[in-house]
């Protein structure tokens, strides 16, 4: 017989990271495991190839350096880079796109903004300045290094809003865009989440706790 499950209420932390606010969004039950039993995550290679990646492509635009980042950091997180010779080739794909061409405005782009009363933090992977001499306009870009086309659009919901706050400007002139290294493929979702979305997301419970089920245990 299967014991009764028996709900956990999980507190949310006040300071998030832009890929826990998107743990949360996809699946609150499976984000509140991770909180109630945190377990170590094992090393990634791939990450840290990824890692290499991003890196690179900030010293390819000799104007910019690489800021010192801590170990928790770094971007690439997100990366299915199998070995030295696929680095390689995703190196050559990106010089193959329409950002080859463009020096970014920032990259790796800091970013701290308060939501429904959470600190979410991250960094933006680059930023583009557009001047027409009547407006400024920002394109905020993301750069997946992975074979699958599922990048959360929500991600870059929060890098929009937290770029728009920053410089002061409505979020309707910053654009956002994931770039697929691999094949080139720009995607623009449209239209993205604004701050009342997001409020919502992390503010539904006032209380700040996910409830969380689980089962008590089981028999046969």
């Amino acid at each position: 017989l299967r014991a009764r499950d028996r709900v956990t209420d999980v507190v949310l932390p006040p300071s998030l990271t832009a890929s826990e606010v998107q743990r949360l969004a996809a699946d609150p039950d499976g984000f509140a495991r991770e909180l109630a039993r945190p377990m170590p995550r094992p090393p990634q290679p791939a990450a840290r190839r990824g890692t290499r990646f991003h890196a690179w492509v900030e010293s390819r635009f000799e104007a910019l350096t690489l800021p010192l980042l801590e170990p928790d950091d770094l971007p690439g997180g997100d990366a299915e880079i199998a070995d030295e010779q696929d680095l390689q080739a995703l190196e050559d794909a990106f010089e193959r796109t329409e950002y080859a061409q463009r020096t970014p405005y920032r990259v790796e782009a800091p970013f701290q903004l308060t939501i429904a009363g959470r600190v979410v933090r991250g960094r933006i992977d680059a930023v583009y300045r557009h001047d027409d001499g009547d407006r400024v306009t920002y394109e905020i870009v993301d750069w997946k290094t992975g074979r699958s086309r599922t990048a959360d659009p929500l991600q870059l919901a929060v890098y929009r809003l937290a770029w728009a706050e920053q410089q002061g400007v409505p979020p309707e002139s910053v654009t956002a865009a994931f770039l697929y290294v691999r094949t080139g493929e720009v995607v623009r979702p449209d239209p993205l989440p604004g701050r009342a979305a997001l409020e919502r997301l992390l503010g539904a419970d006032p209380s700040g706790e996910i409830p969380h089920s689980e089962e008590a245990g089981a028999g046969r």
